[in-house]
């Protein structure tokens, strides 16, 4: 039996009982889980092991990759400077990045950006792990290449090229690149133990991702999928490398624990408060429910409710999580591997899943939903 250490209140036992069992079958090696309401945890747990031979216990500050659980932290950066009146989301992105109109995307707007509708899922050139790394070569490549799809008409889910794009908006429009200004802005006033650029210090609290199910290959039937997902091809144990670590890839390579994630993510579920801080208003806060697409995305072939940066309440995610969450305002995104984070305005609550057992589920791993479902069973019972 894995020992689960942290606090879970009473009311949301149910939420380690979920997590619990994952870690005891082996289907997890080493994870955290988080549920925050109002700001404040009521679950904040963690267990199993930190590496593959399971020698070193997964403690408090163990962190990992959360790959596209990051998405969610540059939505919300957006969102943040969009609340300020710094970054207008409706205006065309050649407003901040003027080289950007190059080869007729004159009129991509910041918000195809978060809605995954620009059309720039992927690079047409063909790219290597150094050049995402690198992120003028990555950026000038999307500015001057064509678009895939007519902007604002489908979206097709940016893997890895949504961290460049609006990270490159956010370092025209503030001066710091996307890692320095979630740093400085985001998780330094809140106390999160997030990065976006993960420094030498933290490396040995990083736990690296174990690769337990085969890779995923090219499936030949989506052109727009094949390039998107493997130009370049990032597998987990990329993650595991100094140079994955130390770039700032919004999209891909956030670093933290279920812990920081929910406590980050509160600043959405809460109105823009948290404790003493206040990063966004509330009517900033809501702007992540206006719908920017609502298709078969082209990128996935399944149905996704995309609103600013998060996918947004629809029968595809009720069909996921349960039908708690039916008529709720909620907004999440997940991570190649199992992480993800769900917000829920109307509970002011933020629940969190991050591990270490790198898990291709070929859709919605069934670890994360159990925490949450249980999550959203104990706060049906608690009120």
């Amino acid at each position: 039996m894995s020992r689960i250490e942290g606090k879970c209140s009473n009311e949301f036992a149910g939420v380690k009982e979920a997590f619990a069992k994952n870690l005891n079958s082996g289907e997890d090696i080493g994870a955290s889980a988080a549920v925050f309401i109002d700001g404040e945890p009521v679950v904040d747990i963690w267990g199993g092991y930190f590496d593959e031979a399971r020698t070193r216990p997964w403690d408090r500050d163990t962190i990992v990759n959360n790959f596209s659980t990051t998405k969610t932290m540059t939505a919300l950066c957006a969102l943040i400077l969009a609340d300020r009146g710094e970054l207008d989301l409706n205006a065309p992105v050649k407003k901040y990045w003027p080289e950007f109109a190059a080869a007729g995307k004159e009129r991509v707007t910041v918000r195809h950006f978060l809605g995954h509708t620009s059309g720039l899922a992927g690079w047409t050139e063909t790219v290597t792990l150094e050049d995402i790394y690198d992120p003028e070569k990555s950026t000038s490549l999307l500015a001057r290449q064509a678009t895939w799809w007519e902007p604002g008409t489908a979206s097709g889910y940016h893997p890895i090229t949504f961290g460049p794009l609006i990270g490159e908006v956010i370092r025209r429009i503030t001066g710091k690149s996307l890692g320095r200004f979630f740093a400085e802005e985001v998780a330094g006033p809140l106390g999160a133990d997030y990065h976006i650029g993960t420094g030498p210090e933290c490396d040995s609290r990083v736990s690296l991702m174990i690769q337990s199910s085969p890779y995923v290959q090219p499936g030949g039937k989506s052109l727009i999928a094949d390039r998107a997902y493997f130009n370049p091809f990032v597998s987990p144990q990329t993650s595991g490398t100094i140079a994955w670590r130390r770039a700032e890839l919004g999209g891909s390579n956030g670093h933290g624990n279920a812990r920081s994630v929910a406590l980050v993510q509160s600043v959405l579920s809460c109105g823009g408060k948290v404790g003493n801080v206040r990063l966004l208003s509330e009517k900033g806060c809501e702007r992540v429910l206006e719908e920017q697409a609502n298709n078969v995305d082209l990128s996935f072939g399944i149905p996704i409710r995309w609103g600013m940066g998060y996918a947004i309440n629809s029968p595809m995610l009720r069909s996921i999580f349960g039908e708690h969450l039916a008529g709720r305002r909620v907004a999440g995104w997940g991570g190649s591997g199992g992480s993800f984070v769900i917000n829920d305005l109307d509970a002011r609550m933020s629940v969190a899943f991050v591990m270490n057992n790198h898990v291709e589920a070929g859709g919605w791993d069934h670890r994360s939903v159990d925490v949450i479902k249980a999550a959203y069973s104990c706060l049906a019972v608690a009120k």
